[in-house]
């Protein structure tokens, strides 16, 4: 059968969906073109299409669910981030969305994820519109014209925008879902148009599969490697700095957003980026700026004219593009390294009192892993007029079917066996909390990254920090030696000594839910309150 065009003769009726026009691996180029002949999108003057993604311009986590069966039952950590579906209730509403399918026009496309050969999944991925089915062939990896013969998916993501569920029957909690089947090996998304949560529902059953049964930490990191084949990975929340940091002229992307730690490579899961666009400009994310071209896909945007208009929030602070990795130039190719020498934990604390760099011990690692820390600043979302504390586990906790220290005993250990060096990054602020004190300058996290990544920071004396216990530089190339320890930044010392305390509470509230599972080398990177200003 040709994998290039328009078939009508029941090639999915073995998922039940009958009588569909099925479009199989159309080029971006053709599904650009019919999204936009079809009025569902708007041509962008630098060649890429935008579309709405409608009601749901984010994930909607209370409503992503794993059924409970016989392979996740004993596994996963059930409650509100993997929240428990009915195996029956699974079975009858799929039903009811393949046949939704059936009879209309949908889009195909075989792809699969994991860059280290060793791991590959493939995947078929089954669209009611053709710009999801873009985002599919931007972000999944794609197979060549002679891996397309005989292709035989591992799973399948059914993904159906216009099907509205009925809770009362169908037994979700509104009219969208995200379901995913470890034993049908099956993803059906309805009810939302949100193009990532076809990506976060593959990176969902990913970092099931992986750990569990192949002994791969999986990891919502981007990576990078050196010339000299050094490989640096970069953990950290929305708004942390983890895609600017990674975007390094000086060494190559293996990934942007997920990846593999095996006992021989790192490895990109995927073939492409999703990259928040707001306030994007070519002068501060050029590599990003110049990616959105033919091909790309814009989500929820704005224009003038034919111009985006990436400052206007106004549909949603989460504007997106997605695009293959192949549109930027400085990649690794494949999207694979060797063992990692350095990992950065990223966070944006807002209330000033970490370190801009600090290296931790495994026992902090593995501490700062599980609580995945960083600060929302008020403006960033609605009713926010202070700096508000922010804990997801494992800088990913949506998408970690597995207990968190499942995965920080896994990074431990991997630590250990590779002699990784780990530091935690303060993109924040710096002098007093946001409102006070200042953002730490870029220039200033990027010589620090870099002067960790070169050594030069091997041999330099190190602070202890009275509350956090981390380890902090007393000098760092092309960085003030006053910015690296944050108290001597603030002018009023007794208020950081506070706020610090105030930090350190939030640490040892948040990570009370974690302690019977974490081991005492675990425990130990936790802060300790100070009697200082008490």
């Amino acid at each position: 059968m040709s994998q290039n065009g328009l078939h009508s003769n029941g090639n999915l009726a073995y998922l039940g969906i009958n009588n569909a026009q099925e479009h199989w691996n159309l080029s971006a180029e053709k599904l650009s073109k019919i999204t936009v002949e079809e009025g569902m999108g708007k041509r962008a003057d630098s060649g890429a299409v935008a579309i709405d993604t409608g009601e749901f311009t984010g994930r909607s986590p209370k409503d992503r669910f794993i059924v409970r069966d016989s392979i996740t039952e004993e596994k996963v950590w059930w409650g509100n981030v993997n929240i428990e579906f009915d195996e029956e209730n699974y079975r009858k509403l799929k039903k009811k969305v393949t046949d939704y399918l059936s009879n209309k026009e949908i889009y195909v496309r075989d792809a699969y994820v994991c860059a280290d050969e060793d791991y590959r999944m493939n995947l078929r991925v089954v669209n009611e519109y053709p710009w999801s089915n873009l985002f599919a062939y931007n972000m999944f990896l794609r197979p060549s014209d002679e891996e397309l013969k005989g292709f035989d998916p591992e799973w399948t993501v059914i993904n159906a925008p216009g099907f509205m569920a009925d809770p009362k029957v169908d037994g979700t909690r509104q009219h969208n879902f995200a379901i995913l089947s470890f034993a049908d090996k099956t993803i059906i998304i309805g009810g939302t148009g949100y193009t990532g949560e076809m990506k976060k529902g593959i990176f969902s059953a990913l970092n099931f599969i992986l750990p569990a049964q192949r002994n791969v930490l999986s990891m919502h990191c981007s990576a990078n490697i050196g010339d000299d084949g050094d490989t640096a990975l970069f953990f950290g929340l929305s708004g942390t700095g983890k895609t600017t940091l990674s975007a390094d002229p000086k060494r190559r992307l293996i990934g942007d957003d997920e990846h593999g730690w095996s006992a021989d490579s790192v490895f990109n899961f995927e073939g492409g980026c999703y990259a928040k666009v707001i306030d994007l400009s070519a002068d501060k994310e050029p590599q990003i700026y110049s990616a959105i071209k033919d091909g790309a896909l814009l989500e929820n945007v704005t224009f003038e004219g034919n111009e985006v208009d990436y400052t206007d929030g106004s549909k949603t602070e989460n504007t997106r593009v997605s695009y293959p990795i192949h549109h930027i130039d400085n990649i690794a190719k494949p999207s694979l390294g060797g063992q990692p020498k350095n990992i950065f934990f990223l966070t944006c604390d807002a209330f000033g009192v970490l370190p801009p760099i600090s290296r931790l011990t495994p026992g902090q690692a593995m501490y700062h892993f599980i609580s995945g820390y960083t600060a929302k600043v008020a403006g960033t979302e609605a009713g926010i007029t202070e700096p508000q504390t922010t804990f997801s586990a494992c800088f990913g906790a949506p998408f970690m079917p597995l207990h968190p220290t499942a995965y920080a005993e896994m990074l431990g250990d991997k630590m250990e066996e590779n002699d990784v060096r780990v530091w935690l990054i303060n993109t924040g602020w710096s002098g007093g909390s946001y409102g006070v004190g200042s953002r730490m300058k870029l220039k200033f996290t990027r010589a620090m990254i870099t002067a960790a990544l070169e050594g030069k920071l091997d041999d330099v004396g190190y602070t202890k920090h009275e509350v956090f216990g981390l380890n902090m530089p007393n000098s760092c190339p092309d960085v003030p030696d006053e910015v690296l320890h944050p108290r001597n930044t603030w002018a009023d010392k007794s208020a950081y000594d506070a706020k610090a305390n105030e930090l350190a509470e939030a640490f040892n509230k948040n990570f009370q839910k974690f302690e019977d599972y974490a081991s005492e080398e675990i425990m130990s990177g936790a802060p300790k309150v100070t009697a200082k200003a008490k």
